[in-house]
């Protein structure tokens, strides 16, 4: 597995992470002994970066992933996220306040097992708690050696500088993928200026872009893809459409969806490392595969033009999950 830069401190990962958000929630049924084998795998062929946040289970995540790496720390990078205020076990807002996320970051620390966290982002900005301040309490945790490099996660552009004023901010986390291009216009060409790495979550177009998709209704409800508006309607129906020359590629390349929409991602710039999330070695195994794969110029131009910027229908996310996107 080759190796990326993110940002100007010194963080270098592999080329491709591993999101750990599916094994505990959001798609299918959890199963906690093939997200272990999975992990340990991951690990076996050269992942150095895996994502979680106490968001995800609640909480249950960050302790499963702790387990999973307690006997390899030294070899891999963490990174965790912090952001959200919890009422029975579910969120229902923000809370970035500089004490919060203190104590969110000690919690995290317990539940992974570790003394330091590598990448701590702030999961969604907090409109109501000035950056400044909640970058500057991020800061208190790089100088005390509990932090090693700040991350931000949806962020846009005025907040991305006003955060890297204060403290340096290594990488933005936010969806990305040739599904889903809102960061081109704005977003992007300040990352580059600022340097800042960028990983991309859900780089798969959350199961379009490989073709796997299905309806909203075929999905149960306690998996968000029930209620997401792109699994809905004429969208769907559009939306699967538009995904069919990156199936086309991959026939003609013998690879499949996941790895031809991996490689076009890959080749946007060598400050991007997604992070396609599995809970199963079998899918592992074949992104993985994406880092070797090179597309042409024409294949890359193909891809670009069957799905370009605003081309997917229906918004990202319902109205509630929306807002909390800083744009």
């Amino acid at each position: 597995m080759t190796r990326r830069s993110l940002g100007q401190q010194g963080l270098t990962v592999s080329a491709l992470g591993l999101g750990c958000l599916g094994m505990s929630q959001s798609y299918g049924v959890p199963d906690d002994r093939e997200s272990l084998a999975t992990l340990a795998r991951a690990v076996e062929l050269g992942v150095t970066l895996f994502d979680t946040a106490e968001a995800y289970g609640p909480f249950k995540n960050e302790e499963l992933l702790g387990s999973a790496l307690k006997g390899v720390r030294e070899r891999v990078v963490i990174a965790t996220k912090f952001g959200w205020r919890f009422e029975k076990g579910r969120s229902v807002g923000t809370d970035s306040r500089p004490e919060h996320v203190k104590e969110v970051a000690e919690a995290s620390l317990r539940r992974l097992g570790t003394d330091y966290i590598d990448i701590f982002y702030q999961h969604r900005v907090d409109p109501a708690v000035p950056i400044e301040d909640t970058v500057g309490a991020m800061g208190d945790l790089v100088r005390q050696g509990k932090v090693r490099y700040l991350g931000l996660s949806e962020a846009g552009e005025a907040t991305i500088r006003r955060a890297h004023a204060v403290h340096p901010i290594s990488v933005l986390q936010s969806e990305y993928s040739l599904w889903e291009r809102n960061l081109e216009p704005q977003i992007l060409p300040v990352l580059r200026e600022l340097r800042i790495g960028l990983v991309p979550f859900a780089p798969l177009g959350r199961g379009f872009l490989t073709g796997t998709a299905k309806r909203a209704d075929e999905y149960p409800e306690s998996d968000w893809r029930h209620t997401d508006p792109r699994f809905q309607g004429e969208h769907f129906d559009r939306n699967m459409q538009a995904a069919a020359t990156v199936r086309e590629i991959a026939v003609q390349r013998g690879a499949t969806p996941a790895q031809i929409s991996l490689a076009w991602l890959l080749q946007q710039g060598d400050d991007i490392v997604p992070i396609p999330g599995t809970k199963r070695r079998s899918y592992l195994e074949e992104n993985l595969q994406a880092a070797s794969l090179v597309l042409s110029a024409d294949e890359l131009a193909r891809l670009s033009a069957a799905l370009p910027p605003g081309a997917v229908a229906g918004p990202r996310y319902n109205e509630r999950l929306m807002s909390f996107i800083d744009r």
